[in-house]
């Protein structure tokens, strides 16, 4: 890994970096109505102090790492709903804003200093599939090729690097052409550091039905991808997934997955029930499996955090 990626400190002094847990499905747990193309953009949108509450709520939870509600976040999506192209461009650096006002605001207090490290924020580059809101984030069946998906991606693309967001996390991508087209904006932005996790149906396989591997292994030469690995994927596939990872990269391997609970696409609705202390424990497994960047993704909160962190690395 090189020196200057903004994980290598964590890593090194204590061995896993812990992630924040899910942005959208917390603030819909906290009654806001997130039935919207814009998904937690929305909340960006109309009420971004709850955004900057649920960072600072993470980042008391023992979060390392906090990621912007940019995911939902595009251009097109923003100037879709009424906005002027230069008002969709500021709400995108606000949630870089919004994330670093957080962060410094919970490092100015000291007794938040004690045996941790100054946590960073990673701005959200969520896929092509989370733009159209039809479920395509997780086929990867997309109506673009490389070149489309890579144009799609670049104006976002430049403006979050361009903020002082420590890293980029280009999140739950469900096809190789996307992840080809995100490393050729990375290879073009120099000095920036990113991670790259997918968003997997199986055991072996990302959305579209490419291997993990083959993804992984194409990241392996790029030495500004800081991280690779997995997110918004049931925890049942992760054992294998890790394997295909780890077989074929030695960089970090970042893992986020949902809780566990089972999603309902036509009727929107979560089912299931899951436990934040098994899921520490899921995560403690996931560890001496090689997952070194670790954290929750859907229907997980600061309580998962909480637990993740005592479990691996004492209370913050």
């Amino acid at each position: 890994m090189n020196d200057h990626s903004p994980l290598t400190l964590f890593l090194d002094e204590q061995g896993v970096m812990i992630l924040d847990g899910g942005l959208a499905t917390e603030l819909e747990s906290r009654g806001y109505d997130l039935d919207d193309e814009l998904w937690s953009a929305r909340v960006l949108l109309e009420d971004p102090e709850a955004i900057r509450q649920l960072h600072g709520d993470y980042l008391s939870a023992g979060a390392d790492c906090i990621i912007t509600a940019s995911y939902q976040g595009t251009i097109p999506g923003f100037t879709k709903r009424g906005l002027r192209e230069a008002e969709a461009e500021e709400l995108l650096r606000s949630s870089v804003a919004l994330a670093l006002d957080a962060r410094d605001s919970f490092w100015r207090e000291p007794a938040n200093r004690v045996s941790r490290h100054k946590p960073i924020v990673a701005a959200s580059i969520g896929p092509y599939g989370a733009y159209l809101a039809d479920g395509s984030e997780y086929t990867g069946l997309y109506d673009l090729d490389q070149a489309g998906l890579k144009e799609f991606h670049r104006r976002r693309w430049q403006l979050l690097a361009a903020t002082d967001a420590d890293i980029l996390a280009c999140e739950t991508i469900p096809s190789f052409a996307e992840c080809r087209a995100l490393a050729q904006l990375l290879l073009e932005t120099r000095g920036r550091y990113a991670w790259f996790s997918f968003s997997c149906k199986d055991a072996q396989r990302i959305g579209d039905g490419s291997r993990l591997a083959d993804c992984l292994s194409f990241l392996d030469g790029i030495d500004q991808a800081a991280a690779v690995g997995i997110n918004c994927t049931s925890p049942v596939h992760v054992p294998g997934l890790l394997a295909e990872a780890r077989a074929v990269t030695d960089k970090p391997l970042v893992l986020y997955p949902n809780s566990g609970e089972l999603y309902d696409a036509k009727s929107k609705r979560w089912s299931g029930r899951t436990d934040a202390g098994d899921f520490a424990q899921g995560c403690w497994e996931w560890r001496t499996s090689g997952a070194s960047v670790i954290g929750g993704c859907c229907r997980t909160g600061p309580e998962h955090i909480r637990q993740i962190r005592a479990r691996l690395i004492g209370d913050p």
